[in-house]
């Protein structure tokens, strides 16, 4: 549910800018205001898990996303759709991590490339079911039932979970960085938010622009000074002294940027470039997530193996040749060749999205690969949150005219797209640097 919602309201964006007659740069946020939700929530999962034991805090977990997926669905403003987006990513935010834990503990740390696997396969079944589902339930019935949807499926969760999932015992637990907490997470929306105004206000020039902006940048610089002095901080800067996991984090950082912009850009030029309807759109979009869900067990494999290091490069190539495509489409580029672009890109994002990620892990010691992990994902989620605020920040100044004709938008698309493009020939620079091979040993 967590990463289907994710992807489902892509698809319903260009509807709900006319629901609520606003902005792009406005409605952006429903998605953008979900990721920030899932990273803010993150470190908070590891400690509760440890303090009031997994399954409680596990179930309570879907409680929360489930309350919030019914006040989403009753929003009668776009504001108040952004808070209960907001509400819903507090309760999703933990169920990837505590989903991950459980499965780890299950299988043991020598299998964690086909577990990531197993879970990856899981989540893909977001990007191919989301923009599927969310398109034809905004079409045929109303976009509030994408919301709605949740709800029984949150409850036989719950049903489900409270009879299968094994107790367990609270147990003593480090401190909660709550300062670091109250400087990150704020620090990255206000930051976030005030690139989002550009547009709207036409340079950095204005007030909008450039307070809470800046307001923002100075609670994350204040945020890494006491990280860095800090033992139990919520991001451990010690760990980015071992290159492997600053190289593979700044490589992922780059990649989710770029890609995560990229996915909201594709339902809204099938609807708004070429005509089509939220359900036509979303099936448009299903390659791209067969591809992933075919590659990640593969990847998997091949990462137990020790060639995590070339997928990566490997899959970076592929990316950057699939938007290499992309920054030519016009308003009567043939679907099929879109769609295999897609399925390239799927595939070549299971090539990079774990392999990456199990680099990091695999060269840190044994006591460091919890915060590690933790660590990874909060920034994993906030490069999505800013991936997605920017591209539809360039999306929107490059729309001068919403009325404009198909093949102006078009070209406003593909101009989009070769941002993502300069973002992802930095992330193979950042990736050529990658251990090869398995790590010679682990460090802290």
């Amino acid at each position: 549910m967590a990463m289907l919602d994710i992807t489902v309201v892509n698809v319903a964006l260009d509807h709900l800018i006319d629901e609520f007659d606003t902005t792009l740069a406005t409605m952006q946020w429903v998605a953008t205001g979900y990721t920030l939700a899932l990273a803010t929530v993150i470190p908070l999962s590891g400690w509760a898990a440890d303090r009031f034991g997994t399954k409680r805090v596990y179930l309570t977990a879907v409680f929360l996303f489930v309350v919030g997926s019914a006040l989403a669905g009753i929003a009668w403003s776009a504001e108040s759709l952004i808070l209960f987006r907001v509400l819903q990513g507090l309760g999703g935010g933990m169920l990837t991590p505590l989903s991950m834990t459980i499965l780890v503990g299950a299988a043991g740390p020598a299998r964690i490339g086909r577990v990531m696997a197993v879970l990856g396969i899981a989540m893909q079944l977001g990007p191919i079911g989301g923009p599927v589902l969310g398109g034809w339930l905004v079409d045929d019935v109303s976009w509030r039932a994408i919301f709605f949807v949740n709800i029984p499926v949150g409850i036989l969760t719950m049903v489900l979970g409270a009879r299968i999932l094994p107790d367990d015992e609270p147990r003593p637990t480090e401190k909660l960085d709550v300062l670091g907490l109250l400087l990150l997470s704020p620090g990255l929306a206000a930051l976030i938010y005030g690139l989002a105004q550009v547009p709207a206000h036409a340079g950095v020039g204005h007030p909008a622009v450039y307070l809470p902006a800046g307001a923002g940048a100075v609670l994350v610089a204040v945020f890494v000074w006491h990280a860095g002095r800090t033992p139990n901080a919520l991001i451990d800067l010690k760990l980015f002294g071992n290159r492997a996991f600053s190289t593979a984090t700044v490589t992922m950082v780059l990649v989710m940027i770029a890609v995560f912009g990229s996915m909201l850009l594709f339902p809204l030029y099938f609807q708004q470039v070429r005509g089509q309807g939220a359900l036509q759109a979303g099936l448009l979009i299903v390659p791209q997530g067969i591809g992933m869900m075919i590659i990640m067990p593969i990847a998997g494999r091949l990462v137990d193996r020790g060639h995590a290091a070339k997928l990566v490069r490997l899959g970076i190539l592929l990316v950057i040749g699939v938007v290499a495509v992309l920054t030519q489409l016009t308003d009567s580029t043939a679907y099929w060749l879109i769609g295999v672009a897609l399925f390239v890109l799927g595939v070549a994002l299971g090539m990079v999205g774990m392999p990456n990620m199990s680099i990091a892990l695999k060269t840190l010691r044994p006591p460091d690969i919890a915060r590690g992990s933790t660590s990874l994902t909060i920034i994993q989620q906030s490069a999505a949150a800013i991936g997605t605020a920017t591209l539809s920040v360039i999306l929107t100044h490059e729309i001068e005219d919403p009325l404009a004709p198909p093949a102006v938008l078009a070209e406003a698309y593909a101009s989009t797209f070769t941002w993502a493009l300069v973002l992802l020939a930095a992330a193979l620079v950042s990736a050529l640097f990658l251990p090869r091979g398995e790590p010679a040993g682990r460090t802290g």
